[in-house]
């Protein structure tokens, strides 16, 4: 057996992986660039002037009047973007000058979700005025202003966790009081709800494919994974095998293509304190055309789960399981079919296996991130949903 060096990786290794794992041709794109430029430095930290300069580069070339940026300043939070926050001073099209607080969202060298950002930004331009999102403004899918490939979009209010509470990381243990759960939970799920029933074919998603009836949208997601982890890890893990082959002989058969959020949680949403309203929903990086059942079943991950004071489990802290479901299928009109449900709750502990022990492994140990230190600790959580997603597989229905 021939020795990959999967830090050098060969054209002729990529070329077989592209061949093996066929998925949808802009993440076959992203995963393809990514590899060719893999043995390059590892990541070094950018200047705030350099990201200045490169946004104001990124401006010119679409907006043709005169602007001033100001206020750039770093923004916390999220394991896998650099983001920075800056007020531009312009008039936008039709309207009159004015100072617009906006986000620059931009890739390390090597992210721990390895993603489109044209698909992120055609998919928040899509669905603005569906759910509540930030304005996206202007994209540089190859980075030919910024170091890396980016988008700008506006800045949005509110906070992701009570200002009185804690969370770990990524939203993860969220605590929120029972008079809040009662206002955001009905918003969690009616904006879930249109998320899926909106009629993604008026709108102009071309970094999206469509996948066929069948199986189709089932075998794109097993197959993207599967290379993500091909290429990345740097031990054989037989359970993910195992559940490879699960996951093949039980795909289920997509009914009603629609959008699918892909990371749809407590801790990507904001709402704003004073009357607990959802303002925004952010990282829409994973965001595809698929199957709903992927987005039910990664709200009802154990990673996500929280107990009330009587011990009660609740999923993303707001409800419990059944209540949730019943309220999806009354919002929606979709109807939760319970095998397809649970092939995506392995579904999702399989790609998030993939990413921890894959990616998160490899572009920490290589300097690849900004956020090796905390893509260090989440492989801790790989293996507890890599348990999880060996006993799901064992009662599967």
């Amino acid at each position: 057996m021939l020795s990959i060096d999967k830090d050098r990786p060969s054209p002729a290794w990529i070329a077989s992986l592209r061949e093996r794992f066929p998925t949808e041709r802009e993440l076959d794109r992203v995963l393809t660039r990514r590899m060719h430029r893999r043995s390059g430095p590892a990541y070094t930290p950018v200047s705030l002037q350099t990201l200045v300069e490169g946004v104001e580069s990124l401006i010119r070339a679409h907006y043709p009047a005169d602007f001033t940026l100001s206020g750039a300043r770093w923004l916390t939070g999220g394991a896998s973007k650099l983001q920075m926050a800056f007020v531009l001073d312009w008039v936008p099209a039709g309207g009159k000058r004015e100072r617009t607080p906006m986000v620059l969202r931009m890739e390390p060298s090597e992210s721990l979700v390895e993603s489109s950002r044209l698909r992120e930004f055609q998919l928040i331009r899509a669905i603005s005025g569906t759910v509540p999102v930030p304005q996206v403004y202007w994209c540089d899918e190859e980075g030919r202003h910024l170091p890396y490939p980016a988008l700008v979009y506006g800045f949005a209010t509110g906070v992701a966790k009570p200002s009185n509470t804690h969370s770990n990381v990524s939203g993860m243990g969220a605590t929120l009081p029972p008079e809040l759960r009662a206002k955001l939970a009905p918003q969690f799920v009616d904006y879930l709800a249109k998320i899926h029933t909106f009629d993604f074919t008026k709108a102009d998603l071309t970094a999206f494919d469509v996948p066929a009836s069948g199986t189709q949208c089932a075998e794109w997601g097993i197959n993207f994974w599967s290379r993500v982890f091909e290429e990345d890890c740097d031990e054989d893990v037989p359970l993910f095998r195992i559940a490879a082959g699960w996951l093949k002989r039980n795909m289920p058969k997509l009914e009603k293509p629609g959008i699918v959020h892909g990371d749809y949680r407590v801790g990507n949403f904001l709402f704003t304190e004073h009357d607990s309203r959802i303002s925004a929903w952010l990282d829409w990086e994973l965001g595809r055309i698929g199957d709903y059942h992927q987005d039910l079943a990664w709200v009802a991950s154990s990673a996500y789960y929280q107990y009330d004071r009587d011990g009660t489990l609740l999923l993303n802290g707001l409800m419990t399981q059944p209540a949730f479901l019943e309220a999806y299928e009354q919002a929606s009109g979709n109807r939760v079919n319970g095998k397809t449900f649970h092939w995506y709750k392995v579904y999702n502990c399989f790609l998030v296996t993939a990413l921890t022990l894959g990616t998160g492994f490899r572009i920490a140990k290589n300097g690849k991130t900004h956020q090796d230190v905390l893509v260090t600790w989440l492989s801790g959580v790989g293996y507890l949903l890599m348990d999880e997603m060996r006993a799901l597989i064992e009662g599967a229905p």
